[in-house]
């Protein structure tokens, strides 16, 4: 599809022709201060000569992207990554590469920004900020646009989500969201089959720890100063199911402990490994970290089934319970009230094999809970990955979303998924909808802790009044 109305500056065309050498997209950009203003840069490979593109860091030190199409329609996607990247440092990159991932927006005629955030780990809210940030330095630079939506993908699904209940109020800066694949459970509870994968896999295979390393309880993910890699992680999987062996290579013994967890946990078996490495690493980030070693995960009260031997599997797995400040402070970081005030348009895969479909069941209760389900629209494709939709899908997403702002009717399933096909003429990537599905109850996918059937997972009374209490949630 063409892009409509519109085009750059000539000031900005003219500084980007003159800039280039300044940084490129593909790489690291230049060494600069802090909120020095967007810096010329070169434009992925399928954006050049159709966009001017520019790289920067805000004054939290948060690097950022923007790309400005030459026939720009007026309006501005920014962006929210997803994640958690761990690590102490940001990662330039990471919005570079993702607006060449999701340059299908900027062919579509709108802007683009998206912050990078101030530093790897986990903060939800940090992130919001973030990106809130480079929308203003967006407009800062190159002036108010006509229409601002807020794109997440994966972690940055709950990201954007919060960016809504946190900045979009009527009349304010951002006039509709298009959440796609996200982690809309929030953090109390989104992570509860990570939780389960982490003791169930250790009551089966019992090498992380060993026996003869130092013990420490599960919910830590790592002890301390271990120094274990995600080579070393992969190799102790591998050691207790074989699971990048073809079925005939493993041991009996290996084929049975990798039936068991799969079956006991859910989890597909191709993103198993991920999973692990999320239970371990990512949780090693948010509890020493962002906590303060105080622990927000429970597995008590859960019954385990599905192995060859629940009632050993129930004796022997390892139980705790949430310290109730920890996830007080990971709730209150990144879970979702429902108080939304602009309409909200989400993709998902059914087959999602990262962020379970069941997520939009739990988004779609939280929104429910604060009366407030009629800004959002669900949609839901046969496509069977977590990060890599049809470049068709968004953007007749994008075009629904827009149109309903614009307009004020609200867009159904059915009427997206029928759009789709004139988008795919461009793109050529398929349209997969499926507009009939309805996900199932996050707590038929996830085991519900005690307390864990109503939503959302933290009202907006609670807000309020964790707000108040000095150093609540997870710092920046």
């Amino acid at each position: 599809m063409t892009p409509r109305q519109g085009g750059v500056s000539r000031r900005w065309s003219a500084l980007a022709l003159s800039g280039l050498a300044a940084g490129v997209l593909t790489g690291v950009p230049p060494a600069q201060a802090a909120d020095s203003g967007p810096v010329p840069a070169a434009c992925p490979a399928g954006l050049t000569a159709r966009a001017a593109c520019y790289t920067g860091q805000d004054a939290n030190g948060a690097p950022y992207a923007i790309a400005l199409p030459e026939r720009w329609n007026g309006s501005l996607v920014v962006h929210a990554h997803g994640g958690p990247d761990l690590g102490d440092a940001s990662d330039p990159a990471r919005s570079t590469d993702d607006l060449a991932r999701w340059s299908v927006m900027v062919e579509e005629g709108y802007a683009w920004a998206g912050s990078s955030y101030r530093r790897g780990g986990y903060g939800t809210r940090m992130a919001a900020a973030d990106t809130e940030n480079v929308r203003r330095l967006f407009v800062s630079a190159f002036g108010r646009p006509r229409k601002t939506y807020v794109h997440g993908q994966s972690w940055g699904g709950d990201v954007a989500a919060k960016v809504v209940e946190t900045y979009a109020a009527p009349r304010g800066p951002y006039d509709g969201a298009l959440l796609t694949s996200g982690v809309l459970a929030g953090g109390s509870r989104g992570y509860d089959y990570r939780v389960d994968l982490r003791v169930v896999y250790q009551y089966y295979c019992r090498n992380l720890p060993r026996p003869t390393e130092p013990q420490y309880p599960l919910w830590q993910g790592l002890r301390p100063g271990s120094t274990l890699t995600t080579a070393g992680l992969r190799a102790r999987l591998q050691e207790c199911t074989g699971y990048a062996s073809a079925p005939r290579d493993r041991t009996a013994l290996q084929q049975r402990n990798l039936d068991d967890i799969l079956a006991v946990t859910g989890i597909p078996e191709r993103t198993l490994e991920s999973h692990l490495r999320f239970s371990v690493f990512t949780f090693r980030d948010i509890v020493h970290e962002r906590l303060g070693d105080r622990n927000p995960f429970s597995d008590e009260g859960v019954r385990y089934t599905g192995s060859h031997d629940d009632t050993a599997l129930n004796t022997g797995v390892e139980r705790f319970s949430a310290d109730p400040t920890a996830r007080r402070d990971l709730s209150y970081d990144s879970d979702l009230t429902g108080r939304v005030s602009i309409p909200v348009l989400t993709l998902h895969a059914i087959g999602d094999p990262t962020a379970f479909v069941e997520h939009e069941a739990a988004y779609r209760a939280a929104l429910r809970g604060f009366h407030r389900d009629k800004y959002l629209v669900q949609t839901f494709t046969s496509e069977t990955e977590h990060s890599e939709l049809s470049d068709a899908e968004y953007a007749g997403s994008l075009a629904a979303l827009d149109a309903w702002v614009r307009t004020g009717r609200k867009p159904t399933a059915r009427s997206i998924a029928g759009s789709c096909a004139s988008f795919d003429r461009t793109y050529g990537t398929g349209c997969f909808y499926r507009p009939g599905f309805r996900p199932s109850s996050y707590a038929s996918r996830v085991q519900a802790r005690p307390g864990g059937l109503r939503w959302p997972a933290m009202t907006a009374r609670q807000e309020r009044a964790w707000s108040r209490i000095e150093g609540v949630g997870i710092a920046p």
